[in-house]
Order: C-alpha cells, then sequence, then structure tokens
C-alpha cells in the first residue's frame, strides 16, 4: 500500500493543491493532517478555478475518499461556505466523499476575535496573522480546552456544561487582557449547532477507517499545508504556523499513526514567495519584484495578500528538502520565468562575516544577505511543453542547477496551472 505524503519544501504557496489535484485519482484516501483555514490550495482543473482552505484537493477526483484528520482545526462557519462554493460548482461532497475526524478541534469565534485582538496589542511586532483563529484554537488544545468534533454527536446539556467550563476561563483572558465584552454560553452553542449540525453525519473514528484502508492495500495520500519554514518547530519561530507541516507528523496528524511513509513529494517553487512576517533573505523590491508577481499571480489566495518575493534559495530549500524526508520533487511555476532574459539564485547566506550554505537558526536570519549568482534565461514560453525534451536547454539547465542544489531529485515540473501543465521526467 503506497503511502506518500505531498508536502511543502519552503514558506507556503508552493503549489501542492494543484499537485494534489493531479495525483489525487490514483490514490483511494486523501488527508489533510494540519492546519486550518488560515492557507488556500489554488486549483485549476475542469470543474474551474478553486481556493480550498479546509476540504482536501483530491475532492475532484471521483470515488477519492477525502479526510480532515484530527491534527486539523476546523471553523465550522468557514467550512459551511467553502462546502456550499464547492457544491455550486456541480462538485458531490456526501457522507461517502467527506469524512472528518471526531478528533479534530473546532475553531470557535472567540478564537477568531482573539486572533485579531493580539495582532492589534502587537502593533508594529506582529506577526502577520491571517486572523482565522489558528493560533490561539491550538493553544486551547494543548491547554486542554478545546472542543472536539465528535462532540458535536452529544446533546445540548452536554455542550453546554463544557461551553460554560472553558468560557468561564476564556472570558477572563479576553476581558481582564483587551478589554473586550465576554462570550455567552448560548451564543456559542447557537453557532456550534448552526454550523455544526450539517456536518454530523461526516463525524468518525478516522483511526478506524484509515487502518482499514491500510489493510485493504489501498493507497493513501496525505496533504500538506504550507511549508517546512513555516513548521512550529523547524520553521523561522515566532514567524511559523502553529501546526506542523513536516511528512513525519502527517500520520499522527491523519488520525492513524501506525502508518508509514513510502514517499515524500517535497513541491518547490522555480523561485521564492512568502506570505506575512518574519525574515526573508532573498527578498526582491522595486520594479523587479512588481514583474515578477505579476507574472507569477503572487497573492495569497486565503488573504488576497501580495506575496513577497524573491530568487530561487538553494539555502533555504536543501534545508526544506531534509527537514521532510523528500524522496523526490516537483518543481512548479517554471514559465514564470520565461520572462526574464537572466536568472537571479541563491547559493548561499552571507552572515557575520563569513558564508554559509547551511540554514541558520532563526534570530540569525535577519543579519544574512544572499549570495546571488545569475543564469541565463530562455526568452521563450514553455507553458505548452509536455515533454523533458522539448524544454530549451537553458530551462533544462535551470531545473538540473536547482535539483543539485537540492540533493534530491526533480520527478516534475509544473508550467503552469492546469491539471495537465505538467512535465514527468
Amino acid at each position: 500500500m503506497p503511502a506518500t505524503a505531498i508536502v511543502g519544501i519552503n514558506w507556503g504557496d508552493e503549489g501542492k493543491g494543484r499537485m494534489v489535484d493531479l495525483f489525487a485519482s490514483e490514490y483511494d484516501v486523501v488527508v489533510r493532517y494540519q492546519g486550518g483555514n488560515n492557507a488556500g490550495h489554488t486549483v485549476v482543473n475542469r470543474f474551474g478555478k478553486f481556493a480550498l482552505n479546509l476540504i482536501p484537493s483530491g475532492i475532484f477526483s471521483a470515488g477519492v475518499r477525502n479526510v480532515l484528520g484530527n491534527g486539523v482545526v476546523i471553523d465550522l462557519e468557514h467550512l459551511c461556505g467553502e462546502v456550499g462554493r464547492i457544491r455550486e460548482a456541480g462538485i458531490p461532497i456526501t457522507p461517502e466523499n467527506f469524512f472528518i475526524s471526531q478528533r479534530a478541534i473546532i475553531c470557535l469565534p472567540y478564537h477568531r476575535d482573539q486572533d485579531v485582538f493580539e495582532e492589534e496589542r502587537l502593533k508594529g511586532a506582529k506577526y502577520g496573522s491571517t486572523r482565522r483563529g489558528i493560533a490561539p484554537v491550538y493553544g486551547d488544545k494543548y491547554l486542554k480546552k478545546g472542543i472536539q468534533m465528535g462532540e458535536l454527536l452529544q446533546d445540548d446539556d452536554y455542550l453546554r456544561a463544557r461551553l460554560s467550563f472553558i468560557l468561564e476561563w476564556k472570558n477572563l483572558f479576553i476581558q481582564n487582557t483587551y478589554g473586550k465584552p465576554p462570550y455567552t454560553v448560548d451564543e456559542m452553542l447557537g453557532w456550534l449547532r448552526t454550523y455544526g449540525d450539517p456536518f454530523k453525519e461526516y463525524i468518525h473514528d478516522v483511526r478506524c477507517m484509515l487502518t482499514r484502508a491500510q489493510r485493504a492495500g489501498e493507497n493513501i495520500l496525505f496533504e500538506a499545508q504550507l511549508g517546512a519554514l513555516r513548521d512550529i518547530d523547524y520553521g523561522i519561530y515566532p514567524y511559523t504556523t502553529s501546526s506542523s507541516p513536516l511528512a513525519a507528523y502527517a500520520p499522527i496528524g491523519s488520525g492513524a499513526p501506525s502508518i508509514r511513509l513510502d514517499d515524500v513529494i517535497g513541491i518547490v517553487k522555480a523561485y521564492s514567495t512568502c506570505v506575512g512576517e518574519g525574515p526573508f533573505v532573498v527578498e526582491t523590491f522595486g520594479e523587479e519584484a512588481d514583474r515578477l508577481r505579476e507574472a507569477g499571480e503572487e497573492y495569497g489566495a486565503t488573504t488576497g495578500r501580495p506575496r513577497r518575493v524573491g530568487p530561487f534559495d538553494a539555502v533555504a530549500s536543501r534545508y526544506g528538502v531534509q527537514v521532510q524526508g523528500a524522496t523526490r520533487l516537483a518543481l512548479t511555476k517554471l514559465d514564470v520565468l520565461s520572462c526574464l532574459e537572466t536568472i537571479p539564485v541563491c547559493i548561499a547566506y552571507e552572515i557575520g562575516g563569513g558564508t554559509t550554505r547551511d540554514f541558520p537558526f532563526a534570530p540569525l536570519l535577519t543579519g544574512a544577505r544572499p549570495v546571488l549568482q545569475r543564469m541565463p534565461g530562455w526568452g521563450t514560453d514553455v507553458s505548452g511543453v509536455r515533454r523533458w525534451e522539448d524544454l530549451p536547454g537553458e530551462a533544462q539547465r535551470y531545473v538540473e542547477f536547482a535539483q543539485d542544489e537540492m540533493e534530491c531529485r526533480i520527478d516534475f515540473v509544473s508550467v503552469g496551472p492546469d491539471r495537465d501543465a505538467i512535465i514527468r521526467r
């Protein structure tokens, strides 16, 4: 039974959704194993263009079972809207193709509000949160004051008691730290019933489901959100997400920790992008940045924020490959670089008077400067190319350069957002 993880090598926004959409039909189950609705996976296929925040990107492949694992945090109100938009496009979402772990934690309205309150309190020192409540809800999970999806199957008396216990504590924090009015049990219970009841028949013991699939020899694909450099342990802390997008966490966050991965496909862009705050050594500004941003349509799928852009970062990418344990890679958006006569690449960092090819401890990144070299561009549109041998020689050499720098084979080269705009080497 192949168990494969598709993960991000850099800061996120590498193109994981389009790769999951491409491969999903080869698998029986697709599982989102961490994160919430704070990042989007853009998918373009015969049904249209979609920005998925919670629904796994396998939802467009008939016969595939899509799972939200216990490592995901779920804003029920957002999920209702996302399901509605996908159904409007003619894509079925039913209890036969969509499953939610009973152990997944619910992101409530007070988590979203707390995220906003904290970013406003931090002012110029803010972390660049998407203000979707992700850090507060993960914090509550580990404080053991979260509500799990399976608890929606209990009666109102049970939920009222749980909410009363949690809000007694939460309101102390909200009122005394931010000076905001308290939340009531009635309004939170009403929100849970309004947005949670429609998903009651989708809630399952996902561990049993995935274990049965494994024993039956079915293929399982794990879908990560964000990238290695946003990992809570190995990323550019504290400018990270609040969960682990590493492949090693996939079985744990999926609901079946006994599963062992056979393959880890790392997704990396042909250049660098970053949304949010924090160090970004290769960041480019001015006309050159604007040109690259417009060519690549680099705006956040969830927030719409302009992404910070820069050249391919071999230092950060090699580190991402290592912490992800990638067995092979997919290089995305090679077509975007067709607009450049020469292409800068970062091969090392200058820090404290020395040069390093190793990704440093996060606080040292602030003083780092990129060591750049330039490679020749190919000056022609490659978006219609589907065979490796049909790529211009300069484009082939660019891919091979990135492969050598990352010390991991690039098996797939994406030359456009559409599902079939792919070169398989």
